[in-house]
């Protein structure tokens, strides 16, 4: 019964992959570094917004680079842990105070208690149709059956729908992630397409960051998310290409494909982020909540992947797969 030990759902990582762990932790390295330095030289070790800022994203990122680490080192159920337990984040941020205590507690908490878990440990093994359609047919078919039979109309429906998105947003959306590594064909394979999209994704947010703070000067859509520019958006995507681009000897993707796909997925995430950013204008909140330092909360991490993430596995496993 010790299926954690099943060789199918440990991977041995290769070689390449340790180069990249050097390579990430000499970025993260030389990061702190500077940003050490400009609390010192600028900031002379005095509040400075923009430096602090800086030096709390860094230390997040260490975080969220030894957590995901861990889980890689764990294998597929240590994957698929640590996104349930993301997923399971985002989805009490996405549904706090008010929101929450309009919903039923009977649906809330099947959601979270049944819902959830079911959808992941659906990926143990491989994941198939229920995988795909268990949450769907949950937000579309039991809970209007539920609102029904509960005779909700008018306000009270109305407050079934935070909980349908969270549903799709914050669990159907990221477990795509894990389920990369379900896909037909060989594990390690499967690994470096997660990692091509994590890092395709979110190196590709920070760049939009870093290019809007360069660069930036006329805002996309400044009523739902003012920081973000033109310029750091263009900037951000054209440089997650190049950066898929140079991934693409790890993947089944030729260099001019992975260019491409990478274009999708940064459009993707940038449409995801600016989504999640119109919500929360919607609800008067900066972030999601304060879970990791310099970042929000889980879902201010994550709420680039909620669209790229499903869209990235059914186009490999309709396009790619063997």
């Amino acid at each position: 019964m010790e299926w954690w030990r099943d060789t199918e759902l440990l991977p041995q990582l290769p070689s390449e992959a340790w180069r990249m762990v050097g390579g990430i932790t000499v970025v993260l390295l030389l990061a702190t570094l500077v940003a050490r330095l400009l609390r010192l030289l600028l900031a002379r070790r005095q509040p400075h917004a923009l430096i602090d800022n800086l030096n709390e994203r860094i230390d997040g990122w260490w975080l969220i680079a030894i957590a995901f680490g861990l889980a890689l080192l764990a294998g597929r159920p240590g994957v698929i842990l640590l996104f349930a337990l993301a997923s399971l984040a985002a989805l009490r941020e996405f549904l706090a105070g008010d929101v929450a205590a309009a919903i039923p507690r009977a649906l809330r908490w099947s959601s979270f208690g049944i819902v959830l878990p079911l959808q992941y440990l659906l990926l143990c093994g491989a994941a198939g149709l229920l995988f795909g359609s268990l949450i769907p047919l949950y937000v579309l078919l039991v809970l209007p059956l539920c609102g029904l039979l509960r005779g909700a109309a008018g306000k009270l429906w109305l407050s079934f729908r935070p909980l349908q998105a969270g549903l799709l947003l914050c669990v159907y959306g990221i477990s795509h992630i894990p389920a990369l590594l379900t896909l037909p064909g060989d594990e390690q394979q499967n690994t470096w397409l997660l990692v091509f999209l994590l890092l395709v994704v979110q190196v590709g947010d920070v760049l939009q960051y870093l290019w809007g703070k360069l660069a930036g000067r006329h805002p996309i859509a400044p009523r739902l998310s003012p920081a973000k520019t033109v310029e750091g958006t263009v900037g951000g995507i054209l440089s997650a290409c190049v950066l898929g681009a140079w991934l693409a000897p790890l993947t089944p993707f030729t260099t001019a494909a992975a260019a491409m796909i990478s274009l999708l997925l940064g459009v993707l995430g940038f449409v995801g982020g600016l989504l999640l950013s119109a919500l929360k204008r919607q609800r008067g909140i900066k972030d999601w909540g304060s879970l990791i330092p310099g970042h929000g909360g889980m879902l201010d991490r994550l709420d680039s992947l909620c669209l790229s993430a499903p869209v990235f596995y059914y186009l490999l496993r309709c396009g790619w797969s063997p």
